[in-house]
């Protein structure tokens, strides 16, 4: 197709596939998935019964009679009349064998502190306890919906077990999050009770965390809906770690409560395979949060079946994912995954960097870690620091995942050669929270990696890429990522909301009179490629392009060309209003400790130039001291993309380092106004598209 005539659904792509790098055979012989037939029995022939095999990873109470029931796209419900309990899988079922077994072990973030380890006796132990309190001084039964919101300590884990054992849906709200926006979720999910904690530790500060539950409640109330009970983990049991005021009747401390209930035993809730276990909200910026229902026996077999097969955790290996417990990646694979495989997994509270860029290599090397989990955004980060902090510490992985946004070629080198020693397998990840668990990724000891590039559809799973009108486009066009059929770890429905549910994921392919399913793909959201060999590569979230004269480009892939030149460690592109083109892309970038930002705008544009070509090249590369930030380490992309356009760039105070903004705003507006480039009535129109991105 002519340059000229590019449809608006396609995405220009210039990315060159990569080498394929194979599995090394220390790793196949050791893996718990290395039979080549794994990927007949999941063959699109034998579904949906291949998912049989991880459903049997689990114990039922009562065998199911169906596997799935498709009577109703998109709602569909698998293991139909079976039960189970997912606190019964991930805890009283490992005792036998494994009751002096490590089953969590948490980080504090101050290195004189000890770490705590949980073996599986102690963390049932515990979980027993904490359900009666949920049960008896709150009143909980199965069904109830409480919400959570909690940072990366002990009693996080505890409380969602807990909360599974009685069959009351948890609601975990990411602790970065305002009170505000945990109050929205709190009146969303219908929840009556508030589980919280009074402080934690962020890059060398104790946090006082309490202070949101009272915006929280109030912010609720304020639209109708009463909490009667907020119940606070403290950080140290027994000490006050939070000035904030405490409400009597209706605010309590975990630790107290817990005072009467040693030795109380809770039997765990039998429930319907399709009961709901969690719901977890994913943000948009149109709309309010989308809680993401996730079922019992679906979601549970999907992540136990993903971790054993993906992961490929064995007894003896010690597994850290390197994320927060409020997000997916949390639940999916520090929590529900590695639990139910009797796992032993870290969970670390604090900043990867904290008090040093060394910090994740000396917990790894003390506790042995030798499965990694973690994100581009964090792996870039390290890198910033060079190759020699790791090279100080004796740590070897066998196997590294990369989870939550595509890695760069560059990147993802890196990675290998610098943190696997260039003998991990890395499983580059692709995922949603509505997918429960990976639905793009390689198995590691059966398919060869490639940088850049997540792998063929999971298990089970069948990718195709559509242009808009819902043609299925040939091996390296882009277009529209869709999932043809179901998979046990999507999730049910959006709370409250059936018909956004099928407006988001399924309207723009669905034949809706249709009661086939193969009428009902799922839609991703994301844009993305696949090449001949059916590996996916994701370009970023469809609405996240920039349009240049009819040319969409990805942002992601202008960051990827970005990061090939040394100095560089982070990268952001954004779009910026043009009178010519309509929009041109900016790109941000922060440079590698050591390196003068001379020259290094112009190696950028000429690599970007090199790699995608003239319609690509920004029209201004802002080197900057940092990106602003979420305290998760994401690159907040609506805030620069504001200052490129000279409009507000809205609230900043959820930002991990909100007093970048100020600086980047003068450097970028008074260069502009310098050129002339101010045009503010024009790019008010851009405000829509401008504030859509970085926020989900």
């Amino acid at each position: 197709m002519a340059k000229d005539k590019v449809k608006e659904s396609e995405i220009a792509v210039h990315w060159q596939e990569e080498e394929l790098i194979v599995p090394n055979d220390d790793f196949v012989k050791q893996a718990n998935m290395a039979d080549p037939e794994v990927l007949e029995r999941f063959d699109q022939a034998n579904w949906p019964d291949c998912f049989v095999e991880y459903a049997d990873l689990l114990d039922w109470d009562q065998r199911w009679h169906t596997t799935i029931d498709t009577t109703n796209p998109p709602f569909y419900n698998w293991w139909v009349g079976g039960k189970l309990n997912a606190s019964y899988n991930c805890v009283d079922r490992h005792l036998k064998a494994h009751r002096n077994k490590a089953a969590l072990i948490w980080v504090p973030e101050p290195e004189e502190e000890s770490h705590q380890v949980i073996t599986y006796q102690e963390l049932w132990v515990r979980v027993n306890e904490f359900a009666a309190v949920l049960r008896d001084d709150c009143g909980l039964r199965a069904g109830d919906k409480v919400t959570l919101h909690m940072p990366m300590v002990l009693g996080l884990p505890i409380t969602m077990l807990a909360c599974a054992r009685l069959g009351v849906v948890h609601s975990q709200v990411f602790g970065g999050f305002s009170g505000e926006a945990c109050g929205d979720r709190i009146v969303d999910s219908d929840s009556r009770v508030l589980i919280t904690s009074d402080a934690y530790y962020r890059a060398g500060k104790l946090l006082n965390h309490q202070v949101k539950a009272g915006l929280s409640v109030n912010h609720a109330k304020g639209q109708g809906s009463v909490v009667d009970k907020v119940l606070i983990w403290r950080r140290y049991p027994g000490k006050v770690s939070s000035d904030a005021a405490m409400t009597d009747g209706r605010d309590f401390y975990v630790d107290e409560l817990l005072k009467s209930k040693k030795g109380v035993r809770v039997e765990p809730e039998s429930l319907p395979s399709e009961s709901p276990l969690f719901l977890m909200y994913t943000s948009g910026t149109t709309a309010r949060p989308k809680g993401c229902q996730h079922s019992t026996g679906g979601y549970m077999s999907y992540v136990a079946g993903t971790t054993k097969y993906y992961q490929d955790i064995h007894p003896e290996d010690v597994y850290w994912c390197f994320a927060d417990i409020g997000w997916i990646t949390g639940h999916s694979y520090i929590v529900y995954g590695p639990l139910a495989n009797a796992a032993t997994a870290v969970v670390y509270e604090g900043a990867p960097t904290y008090p040093d860029a060394g910090r994740p290599w000396r917990i790894a090397e003390q506790l042995g870690v030798n499965i990694f989990h973690t994100a581009p955004t964090t792996i870039r980060m390290l890198r910033k620091t060079g190759p020699d902090e790791p090279a100080k510490y004796n740590f070897q992985f066998k196997h590294m995942t990369t989870v939550g946004e595509p890695i760069e070629p560059e990147v993802w080198r890196w990675y290998y050669e610098y943190i696997g020693k260039g003998k991990a397998v890395i499983v580059d990840t692709y995922w949603q929270t509505e997918t429960g668990g990976f639905i793009g990724t390689t198995l590691p000891a059966l398919q060869p990696m490639k940088p850049g590039s997540c792998g063929p559809g999971a298990l089970g799973i069948e990718p195709v890429v559509l242009s808009d009108d819902g043609t299925s486009l040939s091996a390296g066009s882009a277009g529209n990522l869709c999932m043809k059929n179901p998979w046990p770890g999507r999730m049910q429905t959006i709370y409250g909301d059936p018909d956004r549910f099928v407006e988001t994921y399924f309207a723009k392919f669905a034949k809706k009179e249709s009661k086939d399913w193969k009428d009902w793909p799922y839609v991703t959201g994301d844009g993305a490629t696949l090449s001949e060999d059916g590996y996916i590569r994701i370009l970023g979230r469809v609405d996240d392009v920039i349009n240049v004269a009819g040319h969409r480009l990805g942002t992601k892939e202008l960051e990827s060309a970005a990061l090939t030149v040394e100095a560089v460690g982070e990268a952001a592109a954004v779009p910026a209003y043009d009178e010519l083109k309509g929009r041109v892309p900016e790109l941000y970038i922060s440079l590698k400790p050591g390196f003068d930002q001379s020259g290094v705008d112009i190696e950028v544009k000429n690599a970007i130039e090199k790699m995608i070509g003239p319609i690509a090249r920004p029209s201004h590369i802002w080197v900057t001291t940092d990106l602003p930030k979420t305290s998760s380490g994401k690159i907040m992309r609506r805030v620069i993309a504001a200052i490129s356009n000279f409009m507000d760039p809205g609230d900043t105070t959820t930002l991990s380092n909100p007093e970048i903004v100020d600086p980047i705003t003068k450097q970028v507006h008074e260069a502009k106004k310098a050129m002339g480039e101010v045009t503010e009535d024009e790019r008010r129109k851009l405000e829509v598209e401008v504030r859509r991105f970085g926020e989900d």
